[in-house]
């Protein structure tokens, strides 16, 4: 939903006329603009409002999502690409194609499946060449968004169902139309300020034709209503000019109207069909373009929470089959009489699209994004290729690597790994485990395979991944589903909090309206509070009405939404609710204290509360109105437990309103916050937010945690992001802000399998680099003339890599292609601002040689060891060095005599294939002397000599050559024909030695030995052929006046160069 004309960068030019004044950044943003968010995963879809296909292109379809943007599949549903990130992002209500121009497309902002956690847009945007990029074509203020249509032979003439503000009365509702292409809006239907548009279709016969259907829905913190004045069916049979109110007709229900679905039959236009939510509601058919009704069915499955579904469809070629959406999708062979109920492979389905020459090509859109089917439904493609899922919180365990948990909107919860031993972060890394959609989780510090996890209605449970046993432990089993928060013995929220302890690892919060605590796995809980809420009786009725209820605990309201427990001083515990209080208490809950924030809005929502990390009495709150209307930031800190609030948020804009806000546990004053539209970060405690979104795409923040130097976000709609190293944040001074250039302290880095690559599947997230991130700065971008070099050494100070911003920098004369490859690949960045180079741990590769094949063989060199090393940056002539570590992966049981001995095992193949292998080229070298030499001389009789001992020469070298490598191997599996020799036989000992955190098998080490003695025999030989056989020849040579072999130049030490 941010409305970003390019980029992240763009965040801050597109609010800075929105943000206070007086809020300059403590530092320029180009000091850690290099810092990278990655995506984890985990990729299985969150919900997705709207779906669309483009006719005749089998492969090419759209979604718009909750809370990521707009999607794009090119393969049928394969993969899944977001074309919007750099333009806009979040929650989409509408995604339209046109028909005539399929270059053409529409987005609207703000779904229309206006759940308890709905994020709002900022209208329409526009795409002219299939989605590569958009311009924002207005009606900022419609909030939400239901439908697009667009004329199918005018992709000019354009057709927005809006709804309008879910909170509040609004003018900026209805059916809009614009005639060039968005340009220029006019409102054509309107119904009231409290009722906007959310259905609209044009007859596809007659697309002057159009059925809209008008909804009055309304969402407070404590209620939702679906129905009222305003909710009804219209048609227009100009163009949109004038419209007839229809809700009324022959046939269709009396009484107070909700939502209505509407669709009209390509095949027959007078066949349409309406959805209505009413007393007497359920599926209407008119078979005279709406004057006349006649009620099909009232089956509940068909019309149940008809707020989150009512949506039909009618098939292109056959007027008898239509579709009904809700939980599953039911289909219609007889004009809507009679259903088969289906599932697509996730349900509580909200969108559909039938391809019109080929009625069983559909996109569904439902709760799990979108899947495509080819063969009408029977099949479709899968939803786990998606990473749009929507989460409420997040944290992390005590396990190495450690795992984030949270949970899925719509679907389970995840634990997954924030790293792995692979490429990348796969289905098969990560699990449900306990708790629901809507959970807090909770890991017992002691065992990370413990979990706690909630849900809705008050649901508890415990999970133990050893045994795969789960236990129920509800704080009250009083299951109170479909009843109002009113006569509740404990008021649950749909996402109440639970933490442990930060004192007591057995003791886990929970909250209701109450604070509980159990020391015993959940076989008791104890109150430690009283009701910490207004306990307002007009806030705790049931939810939904007047026409159907829907109480889910979502609107439960007067509960404890953020428990946070100080990590300083023992015994001190905050509460705040969702109604707006906040509560301290610093004796374990015996005595409890309201420490409202002067000027803090009544009924705000708490949604976060974080206690400092090491100052006693210090606390952050981030509190939420937006589901009163008032989108503005509301962050607090306290240094007093809450005697006095101070406000802080200068610089983050009116409409960024907050959801969390966190400090760091290492430097004073710096601070996170997540808010609606993305990321800031302040360096002085709050006094001053600037942007903090660097790469992470244009999406909720929900929650965030730290974790071992990352900063982990939970986001409505893009899964977990992952910011790897925020080490630089804490080294940022006033002397570093005016220097030219700055190498930064590297974080200590373990040695573990896995890394993370530029090419991993679409359907995985990213991994970790794999190495040791190494951050500089340049205050300006340094061009190819300036030279700037960094140097990795041992503690000892003894070169072991070299990386250079040129190839010039780094020799390589004689490398062959892929070498050189590799050089330019590993070359470094120099952007002005932050800029991050990873140092894969590795020690230089053995040399290679032009065509160089090895089956199961390896030449890259070994990797560090534990232990302390440096790093040098040079710029020019000027140079700066730190220092960092390589930590040991904790789960090995390796000693560090046995890294040692592998290290040392590798290092020797590594040294031992380069000295081959720069024989075999010095071999070819000399060979192509000796032909440029005798070529011209073979027929001259007095130069015979010289030939014959060229070509003993010659015929020495191969048999070196071939003794080493086998020379027939032009192809990758040519040595299934042609026998490996010695180099590939040690070059295999790579791969089998590398693997692991293990010293090498006596096997090995005497394998090595007796091959390295081979490859000695030859060196050896090829030795004595230099110093004996060539000055010889070259005598001859001299005699004849020839001119002279020139041997190679012995090859320098393994050069610690970029290889």
């Amino acid at each position: 939903m941010l409305l970003l004309p390019a980029g992240a960068e763009a965040q801050q030019r597109a609010k800075r006329k929105k943000a206070p004044q007086g809020t300059a950044a403590v530092f320029d943003t180009t000091l850690y603009n290099g810092l990278r968010w990655r995506s984890i995963g985990p990729y299985r879809g969150g919900r997705a409002g709207t779906a669309t296909g483009v006719p005749g292109n089998p492969n090419l379809y759209y979604m718009g999502t909750a809370g990521g943007g707009v999607w794009r599949t090119t393969d049928g549903g394969g993969t899944w690409d977001n074309i919007s990130d750099r333009y806009f992002g979040g929650s989409i209500g509408a995604v339209a194609v046109s028909e005539s121009d399929p270059n053409v497309l529409y987005a609207g902002e703000g779904e229309q499946t206006v759940r308890g956690n709905v994020s709002s847009g900022f209208g329409v945007w526009k795409s002219q060449d299939a989605g590569q990029t958009w311009v924002n074509v207005g009606l900022k203020d419609s909030r939400h968004i239901g439908r697009i249509r667009i004329h199918p032979k005018n992709p000019d003439l354009v057709y927005v169902a809006a709804m309008g503000d879910l909170y509040a009365p609004s003018e900026m509702r209805g059916v809009y139309r614009s005639k060039d292409g968005g340009k220029k809006w006019e409102r054509v239907l309107f119904a009231n300020k409290d009722a906007g548009a959310v259905d609209l279709i044009l007859d596809p016969g007659n697309p002057r034709i159009l059925y809209a259907s008008t909804w009055n829905v309304r969402r407070t913190p404590y209620s939702f209503s679906s129905g009222g004045p305003g909710s009804g069916l219209w048609k227009s049979t100009d163009g949109g000019d004038t419209w007839q109110d229809i809700s009324r007709s022959e046939g269709l229900p009396a009484g107070t109207l909700g939502i209505i679905g509407v669709a009209v039959s390509p095949v027959n236009s007078s066949r349409v069909w309406a959805m209505v939510e009413a007393e007497k509601g359920g599926l209407f058919r008119s078979d005279d373009g709406g004057k006349n009704w006649q009620k099909l069915s009232d089956d509940r499955n068909l019309r149940q929470r008809a707020w989150y579904y009512t949506r039909i469809y009618a098939d292109p070629k056959d007027a008898d089959v239509m579709y009904v959406l809700n939980v599953s999708y039911h289909k219609s062979k007889d004009g809507g009489r009679t259903f088969q109920a289906n599932d697509a492979p996730h349900g509580d389905h909200h969108d559909l699209w039938i391809a019109p020459e080929n009625p069983n090509r559909m996109v569904m859109a439902d709760d799990g994004g979108a899947q495509v089917s080819t063969d009408g439904g029977q099949n479709w493609t899968t939803y786990h290729n998606q990473p749009t899922g929507q989460f409420y919180r997040v944290v992390t365990d005590n396990s190495f690597p450690y795992r984030i948990y949270g949970a899925q909107q719509d679907n389970s919860t995840v634990r997954i790994p924030h790293r792995t031993v692979g490429r990348s972060i796969e289905e098969r890394d990560w699990e449900p485990t306990a708790g629901g959609e809507s959970a807090h989780i909770a890991v017992d510090p002691r065992n990370p395979d413990i979990v706690y996890g909630g849900s809705y209605d008050g649901f508890l449970s415990r999970v133990d991944h050893n045994t795969k046993q789960e236990r129920n432990i509800d704080v009250w089993p009083d299951n109170p589903m479909g009843h109002g928060a009113e006569g509740m013995k404990y008021r649950f929220q749909w996402n109440f909090p639970l933490l442990f302890s930060a004192h007591d690892p057995k003791k886990l919060y929970a909250g209701s309206n109450h604070l509980h605590a159990t020391t015993n796995e959940g076989q008791s809980w104890e109150i430690l509070s009283p009701d910490l809420t207004r306990n307002d009786p007009k806030t705790l009725g049931p939810s939904g009405g007047p026409i159907t209820k829907d109480n889910t605990a979502v609107e439960y309201y007067g509960t404890i939404f953020a428990i946070a427990e100080s990590p300083a001083e023992q015994g001190v515990i905050w509460t705040g609710s969702d109604d707006g209080l906040l509560h301290v208490t610093r004796d374990q809950g015996k005595t409890w204290t309201k420490v409202q924030p002067k000027g803090m809005p009544d009924w705000i929502q708490i949604n976060s509360i974080d206690a400092h990390p090491t100052t006693k009495g210090a606390a952050y709150v981030a509190a939420t109105m937006y589901k009163s209307g008032d989108f503005r930031p509301y962050l607090y800190k306290t240094t007093d437990y809450g005697q006095t609030w101070t406000k802080i948020t200068t610089g983050i804009p009116d409409t960024h309103f907050t959801r969390v806000v966190r400090a760091d546990p290492k430097r004073p004053g710096l601070l996170y916050a997540g808010t609606e539209y993305g990321m800031y970060v302040s360096f002085n405690d709050g006094k001053q937010w600037q942007p903090f979104q660097l790469n992470l795409p244009p999406v909720s923040i929900t929650d965030l945690t730290i974790k071992n130097d990352n900063l982990i976000a939970a986001t409505q709609g893009r899964g977990f992001w992952l910011l790897d190293d925020i080490t630089p944040l804490h080294q940022l001074s006033a002397p570093l802000a005016a220097s030219k250039f700055h190498l930064y302290m590297p974080t200590a880095t373990y040695k573990m399998e896995g890394r993370g690559t530029p090419t991993i599947p679409k359907t995985a997230g990213q991994n970790h680099p794999g190495g040791v991130m190494l951050h500089y700065y340049f205050a300006q971008k340094q061009d190819s003339t300036s030279k700037v070099k960094l140097e990795i050494l041992d503690s000892r100070g003894k070169l072991i890599r070299t990386f250079a911003n040129t190839d010039r920098e780094l020799g390589g004369k004689n490398l062959t292609k892929a070498e050189k490859a590799k050089v330019k690949r590993e070359l470094l960045p120099t952007r002005k601002g932050l800029n991050r180079y990873v140092w894969d741990l590795s020690y230089p590769d053995a040399s290679q040689f032009e065509g160089l094949i090895l089956w199961g063989g390896g030449t890259q060199g070994p990797r560090a060891v534990p232990g302390t090393y440096k790093a040098r940056l040079t710029l020019n002539q000027e140079a700066q060095e730190t220092t960092f570590t390589v930590l040991p992966d904790p789960r090995s049981k390796a000693t560090p005599e046995d890294l040692q001995a592998q290290f040392s095992f590798l290092q020797e193949v590594q040294q031992k294939l380069t000295e081959t292998h720069d024989a075999i080229r010095d071999i070819r070298t000399i060979r192509g002397q000796l032909n440029t030499i005798t070529g011209p001389l073979k027929d001259q009789a007095n130069a015979k000599d010289i030939v014959d001992s060229a070509a003993a020469i010659d015929k020495k070298m191969t048999q070196i050559e071939e003794t080493l490598y086998q020379t027939k191997n032009k192809s990758g599996q040519d040595p299934l024909n042609f026998p490996i020799r010695l180099n590939n036989k040690l070059a295999a000992l790579v791969g089998q030695a590398s693997t692991g955190d293990f010293r090498p098998t006596e096997q090995a080490v005497a394998f090595k030995k007796e091959v390295t003695e081979q490859i000695n025999q030859q060196l050896n030989q090829f030795k004595m052929l230099k110093e004996q056989d060539i000055p010889a020849l070259n005598k001859l040579i001299r005699d004849k006046s020839v001119d002279a072999i020139t041997l190679p130049q012995p090859a320098p030490p393994a050069s610690p160069s970029s290889i």
